[in-house]
This record gives structure tokens, C-alpha cells and sequence, in this order.
């Protein structure tokens, strides 16, 4: 009856530490892609060709709320002329799944842009990111952008 006891909160004791340990683990991913989302937002305010580079996958689909969709290439081309200017950004109600070594983002922009020729707006769009861990870290590899009320 005592070695059964044993063997129970022996088992247990495992159980729950492979949980804590799957805990542990998703928590730092989840830290690690939150960075990234933070460097992707500095760069969006500052551009910056390395780390726009290193931040997105090569088959990157960025997707905007008006159905346009641009490859990497024209991402980067978009932020670093100057054809949109972000201002200001700000993140809020951001929810980060992360499976295996793909994250999903969802969060809602609210951000002031000057692009030329269209002058100050504010903007607030709804936006789902998904990452892909690599072994430089983790690039986004699809964003899409939609119209919220």
C-alpha cells in the first residue's frame, strides 16, 4: 500500500512538472515574439533595412485593410521611401498564440501616419501577424490588416 502511494505522488510529481515545464516554455516563445513585435514597430516608426530584413520571412504577404497585398520587396520598399510614414504606433488587446514554431498574433493598431501626399490620419485597424520561428529568431511571415468600426 506505501510503495503504491509512492508510486502515485511520484507520477504526479512528474506530471505536473512537465506541465510547469510546457508553461515555462510557451511563456518564454510567447516573450521572444512579443520582442519581435516590438522591434517590428520600431522599425515600422524608424526604418531600418537590416532589421526589416531580419524581422520578415523571404515569403512574407503583407496583407492592408483596402485588399492590397505586398511581398516582401515591396513592404520594405513601402516603409524605407518614405511612401508610408508612420508617426505614431500603438498596440492594444493583443492576444499571442504560439504553436510549435508558428505564433499567432492578433492585436488592434492604432497609429498616425504622414504619408506624402495624403497628408496627417489617424488610423485603428484590426491585424492578425503570423510568425515563424527560424534560427535567427522569429520573422513574420503574413500579416492582414482589417477595417474596424
Amino acid at each position: 500500500m506505501m510503495i503504491k502511494k509512492k508510486l502515485t505522488f511520484i507520477m504526479l510529481a512528474f506530471v505536473l512538472q512537465s506541465g510547469f515545464n510546457t508553461i515555462s516554455a510557451q511563456t518564454h516563445a510567447i516573450q521572444r515574439v512579443e520582442k519581435s513585435i516590438d522591434k517590428l514597430v520600431q522599425a515600422m516608426l524608424k526604418p531600418n533595412q537590416a532589421l526589416l530584413m531580419e524581422l520578415t520571412a523571404d515569403s512574407l504577404t503583407y496583407g492592408h485593410s483596402n485588399g492590397k497585398i505586398e511581398r516582401k520587396k515591396e513592404f520594405m520598399e513601402t516603409l524605407l521611401s518614405g511612401a508610408s510614414d508612420f508617426k505614431e504606433i500603438e498596440l492594444t488587446d493583443q492576444t499571442i498564440q504560439v504553436v510549435g514554431s508558428t505564433a499567432i498574433v492578433r492585436h488592434v493598431l492604432h497609429a498616425k501616419t504622414d504619408d506624402p501626399g495624403k497628408g496627417s490620419s489617424l488610423i485603428k485597424l484590426g491585424i492578425v501577424l503570423t510568425w515563424i520561428e527560424t534560427k535567427g529568431g522569429w520573422q513574420l511571415l503574413a500579416r492582414q490588416a482589417y477595417k474596424l468600426p
